[in-house]
């Protein structure tokens, strides 16, 4: 997108109407109560979280079962948090009307991106720079 273009938009206030916006906005709230209901549900079922667990004098192979549990309750929590920052993020969008534009480069983001991945905020070029510099 020419440098003008992206100027204007972002002169014009250019926004999807709310009868567009009302549906992702549900969809996006009701997400975040799913993804705080998921965490809630890993916290409970992390074998750490067993005050129990402690006083179990338990064999050699428990133990590891334990380990092995936690390593994967903490590994799917810390994604589910990262999912909620990031819903949280375009609902934030949404309610300052810039849902749709690239919080970074201000450019619009692709509405097949926002429909296959509507709690997005960047565009794919500007996702793919961050990609390439988390690499180096």
């Amino acid at each position: 997108m020419a440098k003008a273009t992206k100027q204007s938009i972002l002169k014009t206030g250019f926004s999807y109407p709310v009868s567009l916006l009302r549906p992702i906005n549900d969809f996006l709230r009701f997400q975040l109560k799913r993804l705080e209901r998921n965490k809630k549900h890993l916290t409970e079922e992390d074998p750490f979280s067993n005050i129990d667990r402690l006083s179990d004098n338990a064999a050699p192979d428990a133990d590891a079962e334990e380990q092995f549990g936690h390593a994967r309750a903490t590994a799917l929590r810390r994604q589910i948090e990262r999912n909620i920052i990031q819903t949280r993020r375009a609902l934030a969008r949404v309610k300052i009307g810039k849902y749709g534009i690239c919080e970074k480069c201000g450019n619009m983001i692709d509405t097949d991106r926002l429909i296959i991945f509507p709690e997005t905020t960047v565009c794919v070029k500007c996702k793919k720079k961050k990609e390439i510099k988390r690499r180096k």
